[in-house]
């Protein structure tokens, strides 16, 4: 799950707009400095000569003060209030625990900051909506580190789909496992021994804000809504359970508008060492596309015979989130670059997790919950 840190090539070097000012280098703070954050994040922000980590913020005086030794990074805090007050910043990195993503992606975006959030982008669906709704209206970007969107493959999947080359989409089958069940009943997570910070299981296996849900499928919604424009409208769904009342299975029937329907299958107990499996399959009235990063297969069947296949280099298939916090720099700084995992896509990917879990509680349909009172349709 761990990435190595590659360089990025620069395009160019003029002076950028950023949070209204001219600069040629991005100020950016990380609240959530544990095991993602440290392992991931921190490496590769520090890499670009046009970052400059100015702030970071995790609980714990000895573990704040071992990151901000390691990375150089001249402001420290347990307090998150206290970064946003003290410290010039120009983006935030989100990478705290589950049930606070929203709560400190809204913060920045109210002081105007542009947000890399971690996924799930919230786990609460007010504050995904809200989200979504400050970073149109204060122009900011918002971007969740899908990592596979951020795939040559997966754009070129998106291409054929927007080019209609599998016609309407009629129906959709999509499914993920991962080698995570440890980390998801409570346990450390394999792999990551030599880690400066573990990854916290009480975050992932957390029956009301961790689980496979929150923790894994939105990956897999996150692609499926990058590469199709559906909107999601009523979920039904069962999910076996960890003993201590995580989901670790998920089995869900989805309708869209315009009446498309599809299915979901989730799991969390895949052998360890496994690669990871992300399947998506895309069913229009003039063809289908299959998607399979466990297999790294991309192909288009058509009615009418003119078929594709899309070749993908060896090892393309293995996620990485190398490339996302690239884009977030680029994007922050003004550079013509895409957005794939933007705040809209984070918002449908919590949707359908959030009456998911609802479904399951009640055991019938449940409607994505309508907008908010005064409130206008999305």
């Amino acid at each position: 799950m761990n990435a190595d840190v590659h360089s990025h090539p620069e395009t160019g070097t003029a002076p950028a707009m950023t949070g209204g000012r001219v600069t040629e280098r991005l100020r950016v703070g990380l609240v959530g400095a544990g095991w993602w954050g440290v392992a991931n994040h921190l490496p590769i922000l520090k890499s670009r000569a046009d970052v400059e980590l100015t702030a970071v913020c995790r609980l714990g005086a000895a573990e704040l003060a071992k990151v901000q030794k390691a990375f150089d990074i001249p402001f420290g805090t347990q307090d998150f209030g206290a970064m946003l007050d003290q410290t010039p910043m120009d983006a935030l990195v989100v990478a705290s625990p589950h049930r606070l993503h929203g709560e400190h992606a809204i913060a920045a975006l109210q002081r105007g900051l542009h947000v890399l959030v971690e996924k799930p982008m919230a786990t609460s669906l007010a504050e995904a909506r809200a989200i979504a709704d400050l970073a149109r209206r204060k122009e900011r970007h918002v971007l969740v580190p899908y990592g596979w969107n951020f795939k040559p493959f997966f754009a070129t999947a998106r291409d054929l789909v927007r080019q209609g080359r599998i016609g309407r989409i009629r129906h959709v089958s999509a499914q993920m496992a991962s080698p995570i069940g440890d980390l998801m009943t409570g346990s450390d997570l394999a792999g990551t021994e030599q880690e400066m910070f573990r990854p916290d299981p009480q975050t992932w296996a957390n029956p009301a804000t961790g689980g496979y849900g929150w923790g894994q499928l939105v990956h897999l919604l996150g692609g499926l809504f990058y590469i199709t424009d559906l909107v999601p409208r009523e979920v039904f769904a069962f999910v076996g359970r960890s003993e201590a009342g995580a989901d670790l299975y998920n089995a869900v029937a989805l309708r869209f508008a315009g009446d498309a329907t599809g299915t979901l299958s989730g799991s969390a107990t895949a052998p360890p060492g496994s690669a990871f499996q992300v399947d998506v399959r895309v069913f229009g009235d003039a063809g289908m596309l299959l998607l399979d990063v466990e297999r790294e297969r991309l192909s288009l069947r058509r009615i009418d015979g003119a078929n594709i296949d899309v070749p993908i280099a060896a090892g393309e298939g293995v996620y990485a989130c190398i490339e996302p916090v690239h884009r977030f720099v680029d994007l922050c700084l003004g550079k013509e670059v895409e957005n794939c995992g933007n705040a809209e896509v984070g918002l449908r990917a919590v949707e359908v997790v959030d009456a998911m879990l609802r479904s399951a509680e009640s055991g019938r349909r449940e409607a994505i919950r309508p907008e908010a009172a005064g409130e206008g349709p999305r």
